[in-house]
């Protein structure tokens, strides 16, 4: 079972929670835990990261069976504001890798409620400058880095 193989890097900080250090839990699973950040670092009330215990940097290079109970968590977490929050949506957000953002190098999401009367847009404003050489065949070219075929 994973949870047997749960690596802790001294230097995170969400290793640091799930070893022990002081968090406000939502839940605490044997493979993913859910916690409130710090409060500074709320986008809206009842904001909760959702992180697998084992430590990897992000959706990337994470076990399967580490990213399955992660995004279960996710869910219920979301649904769980619908239910006691009374939010009409949840936004779930994840950067991985260094041009992504990611602020801190262990898998996390963000699963912040939403409610129509919030004022906040949650999707990203604007489009990417980058451009790639034969821009009309991206998606096949992620389609045979996949090993799928039409």
């Amino acid at each position: 079972m994973l949870v047997d193989e749960v690596a802790e890097k001294v230097d995170c900080v969400f290793c640091q929670l799930i070893a022990g250090a002081p968090a406000r839990w939502v839940a605490q699973e044997d493979l993913a835990v859910a916690f409130s950040p710090r409060p500074q670092g709320q986008l809206a009330e009842g904001h909760t990261l959702v992180v697998p215990r084992l430590h990897c940097e992000g959706v990337l290079d994470a076990p399967a069976e580490a990213l399955q109970a992660t995004t279960a968590l996710v869910q219920r977490v979301g649904r769980a504001m619908q239910q006691a929050l009374g939010a009409s949506g949840v936004v779930v957000l994840n950067a991985s890798g260094p041009a992504s953002g990611q602020s801190v190098p262990h898998l996390h999401f963000h699963v912040v409620p939403c409610w129509p009367d919030d004022g906040v847009t949650h999707w990203p404003n604007g489009r990417s400058a980058h451009r790639l050489d034969g821009d009309d065949e991206v998606h096949a070219r992620i389609a045979a880095a996949i090993g799928w075929e039409s």
